[in-house]
């Protein structure tokens, strides 16, 4: 991504009211970006769950634990790397929430939504750190 473009990195506590402030700068940032109204409701839940399950199932609302947050967004769009202090996951582990079994169990249906949303997802190999990367439409 190029010097022009937006960017920060912030480091945010276990919690969720800072976690939604987090949400909201960067619904700002994009929503000044040329995003369509439905793209930029897409980043919000993709990015609003991944840091809900940073805080939650990652650093287990620990006061002692931090979200890592590192935004860019240039021309081609936008990148948001989220790491947590928990332990990680493998995605491949977490139910399809859409199989018979589980249409009435909540979990991974976050996870669905966010590959729904967003053009790449990609999980670090101890699964602690979620990339999420949204490109305009050409």
């Amino acid at each position: 991504m190029n010097a022009s473009s937006n960017q920060f990195e912030v480091a945010i506590s276990s919690d969720y009211e800072s976690g939604q402030a987090l949400v909201e700068r960067i619904v700002v940032a994009v929503g000044s970006a040329a995003f369509t109204s439905r793209e930029v409701f897409g980043i919000r839940l993709a990015v609003d769950e991944a840091v809900a399950n940073a805080i939650k199932h990652g650093n287990r609302l620990s006061p002692d634990k931090q979200v890592r947050i590192d935004f860019r967004m240039d021309e081609r769009g936008v990148r948001i790397r989220i790491e947590d202090q928990g332990d990680g996951f493998r995605p491949e582990d977490v139910p399809d929430p859409t199989s018979d079994e589980n249409l009435e169990r909540p979990c991974g249906r976050g996870l669905m939504l966010m590959r729904e949303f967003m053009t790449k997802i990609e999980y670090n190999e101890r699964g602690n750190v979620v990339v999420l990367e949204k490109l305009h439409q050409t």
